[in-house]
């Protein structure tokens, strides 16, 4: 079990501290082909009723997406992205209460959002897809986190696998957190993400889990996303056949725990109800001396 160490990350409205309880993002994609709920919050009054209904639910953060990185999917144009995003975003700031972070690679759509009132930039590919976001987060002096992709989203489950995924993901991480803090990033500003999923073995996923504490020791807050991913449906097979995303709900509590006590400072889901409570338990186990 790890100790997390305190982080507090300066947003445009307030402070997000890192830490004494682990913060729970609930996922948000406004995509017609997202793995688990592509189409399902596609259409704005429904994304934003979502969005809402989790910040009730306990979420700390909210990641919107308009772009699906799953295994084999497809580019989507900056236009088509900001299509999708901006009326949510709009439509979101004056009402909800928790930090905005939107999901996207590329830096046109995120000097757009930050503009609208978005707090974080969550990059999937580590700066490698388009290496300017790092200067629009710098500009608008917004957080940004760093996650670890081997290959790219249309193929990154075909291979070439990496022979020691650990080297990988902490050699492709502190490259990308160089990067960020040599565009003016400061580094107090930067959160890492192993990449649960994106490039790896079923075997090598849970091998990241196991050894998180060693990337604590890279000195920045851990994001952990391991929300219905398909290493949990192949562990829950039945018959032969992965269990389907809605029927990973309780494979995906066990990562979660496994995430906290292993360090992880925010937890990406999309189940946040359950979820929020298995943070909240594992936090009790974290820190025995705290007030119940």
């Amino acid at each position: 079990m790890t100790y997390r160490k305190t982080f507090r990350l300066k947003l445009k409205d307030s402070t997000l501290v890192l830490g004494p309880r682990t913060l729970v993002m609930g996922v948000l994609n406004v995509t017609p082909d997202s793995f688990s709920d592509g189409g399902n919050f596609f259409d704005p009054q429904q994304a934003v009723e979502h969005a809402l209904a989790m910040e009730r639910d306990g979420a700390d953060l909210i990641d919107i997406g308009a772009e699906s990185t799953r295994p084999g999917s497809q580019p989507t144009s900056s236009a088509a992205e900001l299509l999708r995003l901006l009326p949510v975003l709009r439509a979101l700031r004056p009402k909800l209460k928790v930090p905005i972070s939107i999901d996207t690679r590329k830096a046109e759509v995120a000097e757009a959002v930050l503009a609208e009132g978005a707090q974080l930039i969550n990059d999937v590919s580590g700066l490698r897809h388009d290496p300017r976001i790092a200067e629009v987060a710098a500009k608008h002096k917004a957080a940004l986190i760093l996650m670890h992709m081997r290959g790219e989203p249309g193929t990154m489950q075909k291979g070439p696998f990496a022979r020691d995924v650990w080297k990988d993901v902490v050699s492709g991480l502190r490259a990308s957190a160089a990067a960020a803090r040599k565009a003016g990033v400061p580094r107090s500003q930067i959160i890492i993400d192993p990449g649960i999923g994106f490039g790896k073995t079923h075997a090598q996923n849970y091998e990241l889990l196991q050894k998180l504490p060693r990337l604590a020791k890279l000195g920045f807050p851990l994001l952990v996303g391991t929300s219905r991913k398909g290493f949990l449906g192949a562990t829950l097979a039945r018959d032969g056949k992965p269990a389907p995303p809605e029927a990973r709900i309780w494979g995906t509590a066990a990562t979660v725990t496994a995430s906290i006590l292993n360090g992880a400072h925010i937890v990406r889901v999309h189940d946040v109800a359950e979820m929020a409570q298995v943070a909240r338990v594992a936090d009790r186990i974290v820190h025995l001396n705290s007030p119940a």
